[in-house]
């Protein structure tokens, strides 16, 4: 399962997703999350789907990758459709389970809610973490919350350490990996048992995770020293972003796909969800 875990690694690559300004791909982040909530119908919800289908090609991100990705979130689709299936009510009865009615409304609201954390997970993901470096994201994040200086805060620390965070999950994730399969050698068991023994179990993990992830912490911080690093005042970029054709394209593209979705829901909602 933690091999599975994909969030925050980088795909290095030359597709146009890749050399969008990573400003603008935080800025369609957040167009794209809202463009889902928007979507009513299921013709909305189709183009939507095919706009993903498109980032994802377009990308050239191993669908697999994408998949696997998705793993991790199973649980979180079967509870979500389950909550939705039963405590939702409707017009259509399908069944009666005991003393609760399955309605088709509240099927199809599982199957709308399921859908959208699929697509928010793969889509965002192919637009931010999967095709921008931890760097990139780092000076868009920077670049974007300037204005806040105004107000005395922090914004390149507060930038970097989002980035930090986000840049570890993968070396977080591989080193308790590597420490389960240490302790399994060493006859431990996490799979039997039930819940709170399973909790009990993980307390061997924990410990030598968390007493590596701050030597690791330190270590970074003995390097950032060590290159003199002094926070975000007067410091110079060796990439400096610039606006390019392309992303004023993508951007309309992405404008057209947003008001195509409004449009769908006006004039075509074929069963509004």
């Amino acid at each position: 399962m933690l091999k599975d875990i994909t969030l925050g690694q980088f795909f290095p690559g030359n597709s146009i997703l890749h050399r969008l300004d990573p400003r603008i791909k935080l800025i369609l982040a957040v167009v794209y999350i809202v463009m889902i909530f928007l979507a009513k119908g299921v013709t909305a919800y189709a183009l939507v789907v095919l706009f993903t289908v498109f980032l994802v090609a377009v990308s050239k991100i191993p669908v697999r990758t994408i998949l696997k990705s998705l793993k991790p979130l199973l649980i979180v689709l079967i509870i979500t459709a389950l909550i939705n299936i039963f405590w939702n009510g409707g017009t259509t009865p399908l069944f009666t389970i005991w003393k609760i009615t399955v309605y088709k409304e509240g099927v199809i609201r599982a199957a709308a809610m399921a859908l959208r954390i699929i697509l928010l997970m793969a889509g965002t993901s192919v637009l931010l973490t999967y095709t921008t470096s931890p760097i990139a994201l780092t000076d868009a994040i920077e670049r974007l919350l300037s204005p806040l200086r105004a107000i005395k805060v922090p914004v390149h620390e507060f930038a970097m350490m989002m980035t930090i965070a986000l840049r570890f999950i993968p070396t977080l994730i591989e080193e308790t990996e590597k420490i389960m399969n240490a302790q399994k050698a060493r006859g431990a068991d996490f799979e039997s048992g039930n819940l709170i023994k399973k909790a009990k179990s993980l307390i061997p993990v924990l410990i030598p995770l968390f007493i590596s992830s701050f030597r690791r912490a330190e270590e970074l911080a003995t390097a950032m020293e060590c290159r003199c690093y002094r926070g975000g005042k007067g410091r110079t970029r060796m990439t400096v972003l610039h606006l390019k054709a392309h992303d004023f394209l993508f951007t309309l593209f992405v404008c057209f796909t947003v008001a195509g979705i409004v449009l769908l829901n006006i004039y075509l909602p074929v069963y509004t969800i």
